[in-house]
């Protein structure tokens, strides 16, 4: 079974890799992009049971600056 643990920085968080992307993206003519907010994903293969909730909460985030999403893709 696989988990995918989306992990992105909090909206009240600076994003300056974000910045410097839609900064490049306006650059080369993309004038519509208000905003990019940068992130990691990770794909984890697990056995039925595992907590995933506890690995995204504990090792995968830093839950001063970061929010995490988690999905189960078939």
């Amino acid at each position: 079974m696989k988990a995918r643990v989306y992990v992105f920085l909090k909206s009240t968080v600076l994003d300056p890799q974000g910045q410097a992307v839609r900064n490049a993206l306006a650059g080369l003519g993309h004038t519509g992009v208000a905003d990019v907010r940068q992130g990691k994903v990770f794909d984890i293969m697990i056995e039925p049971g595992t907590d995933v909730e506890s690995i995204a909460r504990e090792v995968l985030t830093n839950p001063v600056v970061e929010e995490y999403r988690i999905e189960y893709p078939e």
